[in-house]
C-alpha cells in the first residue's frame, strides 16, 4: 500500500451524517476535498455507542455510492449508534471519518398521516392512517409508527374561498376517524394533516392536500 499522507487526507470522506425518516435510517457522506477519482471506493462500519468493536456493513464495503442504508443495523431504536466511512483510491486508504452519535427514536423525522376523505352533503369524514416504519410484523405488514410513539393527529381545513395560507386547526387527537361538521354547501374545502409527537415536541410536514366540495 502506498503511504501518501497528502492523498490520504485529500480523499477522506467529508460530512458523514445519519438521515432518518420514519425510522428508515441511512448514512450519507461527501467525497474528500480532492473531489472524486473514478476508482474511489468507500467502506462503512457501525457500532452501538459503548461497544469497543466496529462491525463491517457488508453491503457498503467497497462501494462507489455516497449513501449506505443502516435501517436494519439501527433497529434497536432507543440505542445510540455511530458509523464511520473511509475511502480508497489508487491503492491508498484514507483515515476513518466519524458520524455524530445517532439515536433513531429521538432523531428520526416522522411523516404525516395518510388522509382519506369521505363526504356527504353536510359533513366530511376523514380516515387517518399513521405512517409506517420499515420494520415488519411476523405476518409481514409494516409496523405503524404508533407502536413506537404517542402520536397526535392535527387536522387543518383550508376554505378555498379564502387565502391558501388560511389553515384552521379543526382537530387534534388520536382518533383515526374524524367527522367535520358545520361546513357550507357549495364551498370547496381542502384538508391537510400533520402528526405531532408530544414527547419530542415535534411536528411532521403537512400531508398532501385532499379537496372536496359539499
Amino acid at each position: 500500500v502506498l503511504e501518501n499522507p497528502d492523498l490520504q487526507a485529500s480523499i477522506q470522506p467529508q460530512k458523514v451524517e445519519f438521515r432518518s425518516f420514519n425510522l428508515n435510517s441511512t448514512l450519507h457522506w461527501q467525497p474528500g476535498r480532492a473531489g472524486e477519482a473514478r476508482d474511489t471506493l468507500y467502506f462503512v462500519q457501525y457500532k452501538v455507542y459503548g461497544q469497543s468493536t466496529w462491525q463491517n456493513k457488508d453491503d457498503c464495503w467497497g462501494i462507489q455510492n455516497h449513501v449506505c442504508d443502516l435501517t436494519s443495523e439501527t433497529s434497536d431504536i432507543q440505542e445510540p449508534y455511530y458509523a464511520r466511512v473511509k475511502a480508497a483510491s489508487a491503492g491508498v486508504y484514507s483515515d476513518w471519518s466519524l458520524s455524530c452519535r445517532f439515536t433513531p427514536w429521538r432523531e428520526t423525522a416522522i411523516g404525516p398521516p395518510m388522509v382519506t376523505v369521505l363526504h356527504s352533503n353536510k359533513f366530511i369524514i376523514l380516515k387517518l392512517q399513521a405512517p409506517r416504519s420499515p420494520y415488519k410484523r411476523k405476518k409481514g405488514s409494516n409496523i405503524p409508527m404508533t407502536n413506537y410513539y404517542e402520536l397526535l393527529y392535527q387536522v387543518f381545513i383550508i376554505n378555498n374561498l379564502l387565502d391558501e395560507q388560511h389553515r384552521v386547526l379543526v382537530y387534534e387527537g388520536t382518533e383515526k376517524v374524524i367527522k367535520i361538521e358545520e361546513l357550507r354547501p357549495g364551498v370547496s374545502y381542502c384538508i391537510v394533516a400533520k402528526t405531532y409527537v408530544p414527547t419530542l415536541d415535534r411536528s411532521s410536514a403537512y400531508s398532501s392536500r385532499q379537496c372536496t366540495m359539499l
